[in-house]
């Protein structure tokens, strides 16, 4: 069996305390890295934990379970997944966060792997694929983190909320059944929608805006029946260069309430083009959130209508 073992590492701006917090904190993931759509706990204990992670690997959207060992004393996360998902047989690794002088750190990723068979293509897919999304990931670190330091203001969450007379399953449907959003949503131009996998979805629209020109966006999604369906979009408007986000559907005695949440890092560079020369940060993250809330607003309320009108 050939064991591949590589390392990449880079330099950021920011204490190593800090950069270790990130990356140990997964809910960071899908702001921090790529590649990363959602990650949520299976388990969760004082330094061991199980970790589902769904992320794009050679331009495909795969998930998988992993085992963390984590050390906040000597700065090192240890992950090791469970069970792999085909070509590769076996991926472990380690994050290694060092101090520098000035108050800025080197972070290093090690990873061993196998791949299924020892089979030599399939060695050579795990191999690029672990190149590109570790020189990623690194990248994206080095660029977010520095970010949060330098200026909080470019990131904010924000959610809408609508309470629906009827079950929360119908309203989940309704959202999660994103294939039929052409014919039931009025701002929506046209669907490109997949899920090859039960519950990772691939959902590629073209949008209208108020002032009837469409844009394009791209996301990858993860469904929890009937509850929750977490997205990242990985193609994004000019304003954007990361928008996570979360449906939520919760039921109780006087019905169900289903939820929109966004979190949203705003591309300044962009702003005067789209904007003006005069717009400021603050006026991007309005123009950003009345955009988001529209379009989550006019769905939610045709969840509720379909809900509603099921009973």
């Amino acid at each position: 069996m050939t064991t591949r073992q590589v390392e990449h590492e880079i330099t950021v701006a920011a204490p190593a305390a800090d950069v270790y917090r990130l990356i140990a904190e997964v809910e960071n993931w899908p702001r921090l890295f790529p590649p990363t759509i959602f990650v949520d706990h299976v388990e969760r204990g004082a330094a061991e934990e199980r970790i589902r992670i769904w992320a794009t690997a050679g331009g495909e959207a795969k998930n998988w379970t992993s085992r963390r060992t984590l050390d906040p004393d000597t700065l090192r996360i240890t992950f090791r997944q469970e069970v792999s998902t085909p070509p590769v047989a076996a991926m472990g690794g380690t994050w290694i966060i060092e101090p520098l002088p000035g108050g800025s750190a080197r972070v290093r990723l090690l990873h061993d792997y196998r791949a299924v068979d020892d089979d030599p293509a399939g060695l050579r897919w795990i191999d690029e694929a672990v190149d590109t999304n570790s020189r990623s990931e690194l990248a994206a670190l080095k660029t977010n983190v520095e970010r949060v330091h330098a200026e909080e203001a470019i990131t904010f969450s924000f959610e809408d909320s609508v309470r629906i007379a009827g079950p929360a399953k119908a309203a989940y449907d309704f959202v999660n059944e994103a294939g039929r959003w052409v014919e039931r949503l009025p701002h929506v131009a046209s669907v490109r929608f997949s899920e090859d996998t039960p519950g990772l979805q691939t959902l590629e629209m073209d949008t209208r805006a108020k002032d009837g020109s469409t844009h394009t966006t791209k996301s990858y999604r993860v469904a929890f029946p009937h509850h929750r369906i977490a997205y990242k979009q990985v193609t994004l408007p000019a304003l954007m260069t990361l928008h996570t986000g979360c449906w939520t559907f919760a039921e109780d005695e006087g019905g169900a309430t289903a939820s929109s949440q966004h979190t949203v890092v705003l591309n300044t560079a962009n702003i005067a083009r789209i904007l003006g020369p005069q717009a400021s940060v603050a006026d991007a993250r309005e123009y950003v959130r009345g955009a988001l809330s529209t379009n989550s607003r006019a769905t939610l309320g045709h969840a509720k209508d379909h809900a509603e009108n099921r009973l």
